[in-house]
């Protein structure tokens, strides 16, 4: 008899995903990944069980998945938000569906992968208590996430349902793929090449994916954390303008438009959260400093260049 935990990691093939099956693997769990895709060549990995499913559709789940995980961590959903269908099926359908197929088992924990961006134009630092409105986001990803979120504190509430909420700021690292911010930029630096920006006023908060891993797998395993939404950032926000100028000095090439790509109607100039929750119920808090973080993320894609 196989006594080993045994991970659900739903979008294991994805950036956070990688890294998540990378250390539990090395934690000694038997992981099982389901996503729409086959994971690249990068980020493939020789002990996970890879299933191809969609958590939109539940015959998918009951045809492909059994229940008899320990831990499932859901960090599935559709990554181009300009598909408003897709990203508001796959972020909140998919999170239901996935909830309700592990309802009434003998799941230990169920961890939910939210957004900052669940909480609209409330004024940054994000404090879990405050009142989040889906009525009020404009993004189709937001109100998806929030939804999800919403749902699962009811499940919790009428059944124990043993979830928790991470809500992410920007996480960062090797293996990201082109279409994220610091990507982006660090190759059009390596390219020495002109590439559009915004006037880069706005402050964001970045956070290193071995801390966002870190913070995952401590709250599979801490009974405070269920029911519980908890931010996971470090809550030192950083300028945009600043980190492009930097990582263009630290590769030496690179021209960036500044005011090029205008702002959005609902654009929130600074997004950090407040982690006194994370540290106090996790007992977590970041360890990579960003100077640390992104010199050595910056070294990974110098070293491989095809990003």
């Amino acid at each position: 008899m196989n006594s080993k935990r045994k991970l659900l990691i739903v979008g294991g093939t994805g950036f956070i995903g990688y890294h998540l099956a990378r250390e539990a693997i090395s934690r000694k769990f038997l992981v099982t990944s389901i996503s729409t895709k086959k994971p690249t060549k990068k980020r493939r990995l020789s002990k996970i069980n890879y299933i191809i499913c969609d958590i939109t559709k539940k015959k998918d789940l009951k045809t492909k998945l059994n229940k008899n995980f320990d831990y499932v961590v859901n960090l599935g959903g559709y990554v181009d938000h300009t598909n408003k269908k897709k990203t508001f099926l796959s972020h909140y359908i998919g999170c239901k569906n996935l909830a309700n197929f592990f309802l009434n088992t003998k799941l230990h924990s169920f961890v939910q992968i939210g957004s900052s961006v669940e909480y609209g134009k409330i004024k940054s630092p994000h404090k879990e208590n405050a009142l989040c409105s889906a009525k009020k986001l404009k993004s189709t990803y937001g109100k998806a996430k929030l939804l999800a979120t919403n749902y699962l504190i009811n499940l919790y509430k009428k059944h124990k349902f043993p979830f928790t909420a991470l809500r992410l700021y920007l996480s960062y690292g090797p293996k990201q793929d082109i279409n994220r911010f610091l990507p982006i930029i660090i190759d059009g630096c390596i390219k020495d090449i002109n590439f559009p920006c915004s006037s880069g006023v706005q402050y964001r908060d970045f956070l290193h994916v071995s801390d966002v891993v870190k913070a995952i797998l401590k709250s599979l395993k801490i009974k405070d954390s269920k029911g519980e939404i908890i931010n996971i950032g470090t809550g030192k926000p950083k300028k945009i303008k600043n980190i492009i100028l930097f990582i263009k000095k630290k590769i030496k090439g690179g021209k960036p438009e500044f005011g090029k790509i205008k702002f959005r109607k609902d654009e929130i100039l600074k997004l950090y959260p407040d982690i006194k929750k994370a540290k106090k119920i996790l007992n977590w808090s970041p360890k990579i400093s960003f100077n640390h973080g992104i010199n050595s993320t910056i070294n990974y894609y110098i070293k491989n260049r095809k990003i």
